[in-house]
């Protein structure tokens, strides 16, 4: 898959330090970006002054969701003919130069990719490392395919998964996709790649660890009972 078949889609919410600094890594990388203003304090286009006809920021006056602005941006992309996107976050965590990877492990249609982050690496919180696995156990269950970085927002999607009934709006949209995904009998794959974890002094997350972890949790509370049913509901 060539990098001028996918537009780069940068869900932010409140990311004024690092949200300019994102969308030049990609653009640098020679990608169609476009921005996902989730209703941040300060609309990023006051922050992202680039002027370049690659780059779009669309943007949601009131905070829907991470969910929500990634499909936002899907729908952008599918309205403008492509068929797959490439999402980063707007933290800095994530880097362009690994996208190619997301695009070189896609050989098929209705392909995730989700690009599995190296935790080998300094600053890495321990309970992160813990809800990773925590997420892994219960995603692999539901989904009966073996991923081992549920929490990675670092995806390839198809723009397909606008057909798909999501329910959650939030960071529990990100393992409510998968599932459903792979009960249409869709494939997901991982990928390893780098990624860069600041130090806990300047991290900057709004996951709220008792609150989203409790709302992933309840992805699975709430379709685990009717896993069957509705598994055979979607394909």
């Amino acid at each position: 898959m060539k990098k001028s078949s996918i537009v780069v889609i940068i869900p932010t919410y409140n990311n004024p330090k690092t949200i300019k600094n994102v969308a030049k890594d990609a653009l640098n990388n020679d990608y169609q970006v476009i921005i996902v203003d989730d209703g941040s304090d300060i609309p990023i286009e006051n922050i992202v002054d680039i002027d370049d006809e690659k780059l779009s920021i669309l943007r949601h006056e009131t905070n829907k969701g991470k969910g929500e602005a990634i499909v936002t941006g899907v729908a952008e992309a599918k309205k403008r003919g492509y068929e797959y996107v490439a999402c980063m976050d707007g933290d800095g965590q994530h880097l362009a130069s690994q996208i190619e990877k997301l695009l070189n492990s896609c050989d098929g249609k209705h392909q995730i990719i989700i690009g599995a982050r190296n935790f080998d690496i300094n600053n890495i919180p321990n309970g992160s490392k813990f809800g990773r696995w925590f997420s892994n156990f219960w995603a692999c269950w539901d989904t009966e395919q073996s991923i081992t970085d549920s929490l990675s927002g670092f995806r390839l999607y198809p723009v397909s998964i606008l057909d798909l009934k999501i329910d959650s709006h939030r960071f529990d949209w990100e393992m409510e996709v998968l599932v459903k995904h792979a009960w249409k009998g869709r494939t997901i794959k991982e990928i390893g790649i780098e990624c860069y974890y600041p130090k806990p002094e300047e991290r900057v997350s709004h996951f709220k660890k008792f609150w989203d972890t409790y709302a992933i949790v309840m992805v699975h509370v709430k379709l685990l009972p009717w896993k069957s049913f509705l598994k055979k509901k979607y394909q």
